[in-house]
């Protein structure tokens, strides 16, 4: 057992002094947070000022349309058509062609010189459909705010009678799961490829030839694997810290940002022109929308058992990766070269690639079936599991939580024999391309 402890010690003090670790447990969180928010406002810019021509044949849509100071959007309206010289000439971005069918056909050409964003795709064709069912209520004589008030959009919401009758978000805790699942997934295999590729070095150096003169091959195996498993822990746990305090000041600049808006949306856009009661009205809504939006995240975060998931995530990563790593160190001690990894490596991802797919299916529907059974079966459990331990489900159902728990445990036990028989023979083993057929020999060796 000393001498398990030594190698463990010794494939830690080398990882974490390397440069390379120490650069990405700080950078890591930082290139995250950074890159996420990077991507959303880069999502949110447009590409400039959308100076929109409308060419309105029908003599439906002129001065009714609602431009937009967010998005850049400017109508200009008129009952000439513009050719396609003209229009590329023009200082217009966007032309849009309303002929006299548009009630019946409920089409509208849309002419642009750079292709829009899909946020003002959405919003011109909103504004447009908005307008065009007025004019279709008032040709037949329908009151338009007795239509509205009739034709809101039905609030489908869900509360959990076991809960107290508390609002239910199963759905976003659902996403929250499959994104610590996918971790997993991709610790397990960031952390089980260098286990490969640390066996395969040594083998190749010769050094294990030195080592196994002084311990058993099993002993070096479980060494490595345990010594890897410390280092990935210790970089998650890092992780976490440092993402905690950046999520927590950043969470806490959403918060003042997002309650300022809910108090200043209103009066702002009042005070620019009142042109249309219904600018008004959208605006209204999307701060409310906002603003609820915004109290629903911080409500599904109260009620999140942080500590609990915390806590099971690290046990089925270290139960994922122990499982996966030993899989993974056999193959290293069985080859001589990556090149030959491929044959071998394709058994072992299918399952994990299968607990993915899963998981995003279970985002929709955390109770199903195939959920349940991914859930309890080692091979993909440390990724589905996590998805039913933030919606609540695990607990509500302790005991296939204990069972999954306990399946992972004695299914790492297992694989780690196997693995050790593979790698006690082909440790020491040169020169040869091994098959299948050559692995399960070795695992019926004596010694």
């Amino acid at each position: 057992m000393n001498k398990i402890g030594l190698i463990i010690w010794r494939e830690y003090i080398t990882r974490v002094r390397k440069p390379s670790f120490l650069i990405m447990t700080v950078l890591g969180p930082l290139l995250i947070v950074g890159g996420v928010s990077l991507a959303v406002l880069l999502a949110m810019q447009e590409k400039g000022p959308q100076a929109v021509y409308v060419y309105d044949e029908a003599h439906l849509f002129t001065g009714k349309l609602t431009p937009n100071e967010d998005l850049g959007i400017t109508y200009f309206y008129s009952y000439e058509n513009l050719s396609d010289s003209v229009f590329k000439e023009s200082p217009y971005t966007m032309m849009i062609y309303l002929n006299e069918k548009i009630i019946t056909n409920d089409q509208a050409q849309v002419f642009y010189k750079d292709l829009p964003s899909q946020k003002v795709q959405n919003y011109v064709s909103n504004d447009l459909e908005q307008v065009l069912r007025k004019a279709k209520l008032a040709l037949d004589r329908v009151d338009v705010n007795k239509y509205d008030a009739y034709s809101k959009p039905l609030k489908f919401e869900l509360y959990d009678v076991d809960k107290g009758g508390k609002k239910s978000y199963e759905q976003v805790k659902a996403g929250l799961g499959f994104a610590c699942g996918y971790l997993i997934f991709l610790f397990i295999f960031l952390y089980g490829v260098q286990v490969m590729r640390g066996v395969m070095e040594e083998k190749q150096n010769r050094i294990v030839e030195v080592l196994v003169s002084s311990v058993k091959p099993f002993q070096l195996m479980m060494g490595k694997i345990i010594g890897i498993a410390m280092v990935g822990l210790t970089q998650f746990l890092l992780w976490v810290t440092i993402s905690t305090v950046l999520g927590s000041v950043g969470l806490g600049m959403a918060k003042d940002r997002m309650t300022a808006l809910a108090q200043d949306q209103v009066p702002a856009q009042v005070s620019t022109q009142v042109q249309q009661q219904l600018a008004m009205d959208r605006n209204q809504a999307e701060a409310g929308e906002k603003a609820e939006e915004m109290k629903a995240f911080f409500a599904i975060w109260e009620e999140l058992p942080i500590a609990a998931i915390v806590g099971l995530f690290i046990f089925y990563f270290l139960g994922g990766y122990l499982l996966y790593s030993s899989l993974f160190a056999a193959i290293g001690a069985a080859v001589d070269a990556e090149t030959d990894t491929q044959q071998f490596m394709l058994p072992i991802t299918i399952p994990m690639m299968i607990g993915i797919f899963i998981a995003q299916t279970a985002v929709y529907n955390p109770d199903g079936p195939a959920v349940f059974w991914s859930s309890i079966v080692p091979f993909t459990s440390p990724v589905v599991m996590m998805i039913r331990i933030a919606t609540g489900n695990a607990f509500e159902h302790a005991g296939q939580l204990v069972l999954s728990m306990v399946l992972l445990v004695g299914t790492f036990v297992f694989t780690t024999w196997l693995a050790g028989r593979i790698y006690r023979t082909g440790i020491l083993m040169y020169g040869k391309k091994v098959s299948w057929k050559e692995l399960g020999k070795w695992l019926f060796y004596k010694g």
